[in-house]
């Protein structure tokens, strides 16, 4: 992928990855484990969600919230598509008002657990039902889907900090993913994990 064909990274993004010797595993992510449809796990996993963090953004209002409710209260309603019904808040409208403004949003779905996941959808959202509505219902059509590398997420069912965690020489045991074909070979040069 070329800097001028659509994809997951701008000129920003680049810079940084060639600054750091990035771009190869940027590129190989973005291949093998970026998608744009919800797969079965993708939706199983949002559907059982408990809650997702959502960032939102207009002009100077930069904005994250925590978004809760009970297993099912975000539903994948199409093949890139899912919904939530926004829950009485503070009356600041903070979210809301960005995307009422910009649409563009990430959603961050993350599992505290023993066996930690993580869940990036970027997209745009829609609001529906907002007049005479105490609850608007929020459409997001996602563009970006891809799961994120969970490793330095703390067990918190156990009160444990992730095992990944750097020990005193600066280096936390080599994850998975860092092994799979495809990726490995395409791992920064002074990755201290690139040649174990």
């Amino acid at each position: 992928m070329t800097d001028e064909t659509p994809g997951m990274y701008h000129d920003g993004h680049r810079e940084l990855q060639d600054l750091f010797d990035g771009r190869r595993l940027a590129d190989a992510l973005e291949k093998s484990v970026a998608h744009k449809v919800f797969t079965r796990e993708d939706a199983a996993f949002i559907e059982g969600a408990e809650f997702f963090f959502l960032a939102t953004a207009f002009g100077e209002s930069v904005d994250c919230s925590f978004k809760g409710g009970p297993p099912g209260f975000v539903r994948v309603t199409g093949p890139n598509a899912l919904e939530w019904t926004d829950l009485d808040g503070n009356s600041m409208y903070r979210s809301l008002g960005n995307i009422l403004k910009s649409p563009r949003v990430g959603l961050l779905f993350i599992e505290f657990g023993p066996s930690p996941r993580r869940l990036r959808v970027n997209g745009t959202c829609q609001m529906r039902d907002i007049e005479g509505s105490a609850k608007p219902v929020l459409r997001v059509e996602a563009e970006d889907i891809f799961p994120n590398c969970p490793r330095y997420i703390p067990d918190l069912s156990q009160g444990t900090a992730s095992p990944y965690l750097p020990a005193d020489g600066g280096i936390g045991p080599k994850p998975g993913w860092k092994a799979i074909d495809g990726l490995s070979e395409a791992l920064p040069d002074n990755d201290p994990h690139r040649l174990d």
